[in-house]
């Protein structure tokens, strides 16, 4: 998968700022040797970085001073119009003000204050940029902090809803377990026979010629 297009526009971090100059620094000087070595031609690569530290590169045999000199017999370019480029823009750092006059200080003026206007707009267009960056991730976590709560307000109703089912359930007891503790030391005895035994009685006549006599083998009783 290729790599995204970037945006070419100046690099507002410091610290990617750096690297990404180190790091296109050495290509670029790399594929300048490599196009004077391929092609058989004379590159002269001079570099600045923002604090002032120069970085330079000449194909051999030739030094950087000859290419130069070479440069200006071709374009008919001078030192001092190089000198005036410099002079002027370290009068735009506000050094070397001592040979301006009171109209060249008010031009200046006038450009720093154009400058500084177009900084701010830009400075406000980053600041806005980020502060809808911030809402739109507020947004986001409070989404989904409501959704959290949401969950964990159900799984709460559950477990509450769970446990007061737990608490008003009847236990199972069987039904003729109560009666067991009558018959703990009758344990042949049937569950069914409730009722105490019943003692033997003997039934006698009324007539007294029946109380002594007995029928023989009549014999009558009651269990």
């Amino acid at each position: 998968m290729g790599r995204g297009k970037i945006e070419i526009k100046r690099i507002e971090n410091p610290t990617n700022r750096q690297v990404t100059f180190s790091k296109r620094r050495g290509g670029l000087l790399k594929k300048a040797n490599e196009l004077a070595i391929l092609c058989d031609v004379q590159v002269g690569v001079v570099i600045f970085s923002s604090s002032g530290k120069m970085f330079e590169y000449s194909s051999p045999p030739l030094s950087m001073h000859q290419i130069i000199d070479r440069y200006q017999r071709v374009t008919n370019t001078r030192f001092e119009e190089i000198d005036n480029q410099q002079a002027s823009m370290r009068q735009y750092t506000g050094e070397d003000l001592s040979s301006m006059t009171m109209n060249d200080l008010n031009q200046l003026e006038q450009q720093l204050e154009y400058s500084v206007n177009k900084v701010r707009t830009r400075k406000h267009q980053l600041l806005n940029q980020q502060l809808d960056n911030l809402r739109r991730k507020e947004h986001i976590l409070e989404d989904q902090n409501s959704h959290l709560y949401r969950i964990l307000s159900e799984h709460q109703a559950a477990m509450e809803h769970q446990q007061a089912a737990m608490e008003h359930k009847v236990p199972d007891v069987p039904m003729l377990e109560p009666f067991g503790l009558f018959y703990q030391d009758e344990p042949s005895r049937n569950l069914l026979q409730l009722s105490p035994q019943l003692h033997a009685f003997r039934l006698q006549p009324a007539q007294p010629n029946l109380q002594e006599a007995s029928l023989p083998g009549h014999s009558l009783q009651l269990w």
